[in-house]
């Protein structure tokens, strides 16, 4: 059987993926930034929202929490993040960002601009593609690919 490649949703997802992380690798290896795209969401989770918790992190970006602790790993190395007690539950840690993390984030802040006013330029020229992949999330969501394949099996 030949696929259809207009139904290859992960295919694109993937491919459009790896063209986004190449390009934005460019920028920032131009820059002489290391930057890894996964830093990202909890970065900016954390400038948003101050200190949060592992399990926070991972319901609020809709990642694993093996994700997230990977991701915190890395940004405790590069001392861009720390992890401190909860004074409220000594068993709970909370991550934070560092003041090396603010330098950082004070030096990667003109990219990060370009790139948001580019992916914005993006979605207008492709009548709000963001829409759509909203649209995508909550159907996934609602019921996996996983659970839909299986049905269309039996």
């Amino acid at each position: 059987m030949i696929y259809n490649d207009d139904s290859a949703i992960g295919k694109r997802l993937r491919r459009l993926s790896h063209i986004i992380d190449y390009d934005a690798r460019r920028l920032y290896k131009e820059h002489g930034i290391h930057f890894e795209q996964r830093w990202f969401g909890v970065i900016n989770e954390l400038m948003s929202n101050g200190p949060m918790s592992v399990k926070e992190l991972s319901v609020s970006l809709k990642i694993t929490h093996v994700s997230v602790s990977e991701t915190r790993k890395s940004l405790e190395i590069k001392n861009y993040i720390q992890s401190t007690p909860d004074k409220d539950d000594a068993r709970r840690r909370l991550l934070s960002i560092t003041d090396e993390g603010q330098l950082f984030i004070k030096t990667i802040s003109p990219i990060w601009g370009a790139l948001e006013e580019v992916s914005k330029e993006l979605n207008e020229e492709t009548n709000n593609v963001v829409q759509g992949l909203d649209k995508l999330d909550a159907a996934l969501t609602k019921t996996s690919l996983y659970e839909r394949a299986l049905m269309k099996i039996r």
